[in-house]
């Protein structure tokens, strides 16, 4: 083994996943495991810690490097366990030193075990320049980093930094080479990617930097965004996917809840109308569209009503894709200090929001029977449509390839191809 990466979390991890693995090598670590984390739960910081226990008794002669959001937010939380050699911050662990710094520390013995920066003094974020993606069928590229927002229960401003774009010439660069090394889909991937551009010359919006991408890399087949802030998406964004196909009908959309009290609460930019109308608009625009959405369940002070109109939510915005979070208490953060509520009221929420996207992804399940869908093959046996809806296939296909396969049925959870 020389060096492995275990990544928790989002799109932007693994991404960033794969330039860790790249300086490592490139820096001459062997024997190295890195576990780069994800801070968004408390839940997340304890299976990365998990993780690094049981890596130390399956491995017990690597060295262990943990780095990602939760070592930046929370640094002596890891130092403090044996079982880790270092822990680098999020802006270090993307650096070719840090990774020369660590095999000339491990080498002397070093007793320095921390290398964490102030990620508020990052400025800028470069392209990475990644030629690909270690077991992954598709790219994905960083657009941009960190998050200018600060709503009442996320960490992760604290973990990322400040917003900071990549230039729109750069990221056009880094699809092309992405394309020429045979990958048909990228996924563009950030922070809080429709705030895209505020920190560059002529502040481009998300929509110019998407427009750029399909005009000059006209030989990508497949462009796919992750998460966005719908109440932020730019009238060139929004016409981008009317005008070309290859932009997926799919968003994954940041709602966190369906009731206005609770979302002024959590300082979101939204209220609840402004999510139903925008849904309806890109519906309007590209009937084929699905949506996925994150959603927190128990947020302090929710009551019962107020959360019917998460339930609610589901519904009328017509909502397929469900990721659903128990609130989780993040020391630092105003909802933290807010009334709680009961951890088994939290649980039970979560599992009656869980139900309710159950039965959305089973009513869009059973629409698709029978219909014909270009998919990505992810893996020789599994696939997803242009919609991001997980195929079974009936015969082994190339990881990247795409092709036509008809919908035969579903077992609730995935589509079963013919």
């Amino acid at each position: 083994m020389s060096v492995e990466v275990v990544t928790f979390g989002c799109r932007l991890n693994a991404a960033e996943s794969e330039v860790i693995r790249r300086e490592a090598e490139r820096a001459g670590l062997t024997e190295t495991v890195v576990v780069n984390t994800c801070a968004v739960t408390a839940e997340a910081v304890r299976q990365a810690r998990q993780t690094i226990r049981a890596l130390r008794r399956a491995r017990p002669r690597a060295r262990i490097v943990v780095t990602g959001c939760a070592a930046q937010t929370e640094p002596q939380t890891f130092i403090a366990m044996p079982e880790t050699d270092r822990v680098l911050g999020n802006a270090e662990k993307l650096c070719a030193a840090s990774w020369v710094d660590a095999r000339a520390a491990f080498g002397l013995g070093d007793a320095r075990k921390a290398i964490v920066n102030d990620v508020m003094a990052v400025r800028q974020t470069a392209a990475h320049l990644i030629e690909g993606f270690e077991g992954r069928a598709r790219a994905f590229v960083q657009v941009q980093n960190g998050c200018d927002h600060r709503c009442t229960f996320c960490i992760i401003p604290y973990g990322r930094g400040n917003s900071r774009s990549v230039p729109v010439g750069a990221v056009v660069e880094d699809v092309r080479r992405l394309v020429a090394n045979g990958y048909s889909e990228v996924v563009l991937t950030g922070v809080d990617i429709t705030s895209y551009g505020g920190d560059l010359p002529g502040a481009p919006k998300l929509g110019t930097l998407v427009r750029n991408i399909l005009r000059h890399v006209a030989e990508l087949k497949r462009l796919r965004l992750s998460s966005i802030d719908s109440v932020e998406a730019d009238r060139d964004l929004i016409d981008a996917f009317g005008a070309d196909a290859r932009l997926m009908p799919h968003l994954h959309l940041s709602l966190q809840a369906g009731d206005d009290l609770i979302l002024k609460r959590m300082k979101r930019r939204h209220a609840r109308q402004d999510a139903i109308a925008f849904c309806a608009a890109m519906r309007r625009l590209r009937p084929d569209m699905v949506f996925g959405a994150d959603l927190i369940a128990g947020f302090p002070t929710e009551t019962e009503e107020m959360f019917a109109r998460s339930l609610d939510l589901v519904e009328e915005c017509g909502l397929t894709h469900l990721h659903v979070f128990p609130f989780s208490a993040r020391a630092g953060t105003p909802a933290a200090r807010m009334p709680q509520l009961p951890g088994a009221v939290v649980k039970e929420r979560a599992r009656r929001l869980r139900e309710r996207g159950a039965l959305a992804l089973r009513r869009h399940l059973d629409g698709e029977i029978g219909a014909k869908r270009r998919v990505l093959a992810e893996s020789s046996e599994r696939a997803r449509t242009e919609q991001f809806t997980p195929v079974k296939l009936a015969r082994p296909a190339a990881p990247g390839a795409i092709f036509e396969a008809t919908i035969a049925a579903h077992d609730g959870k995935q589509l079963l191809a013919a």
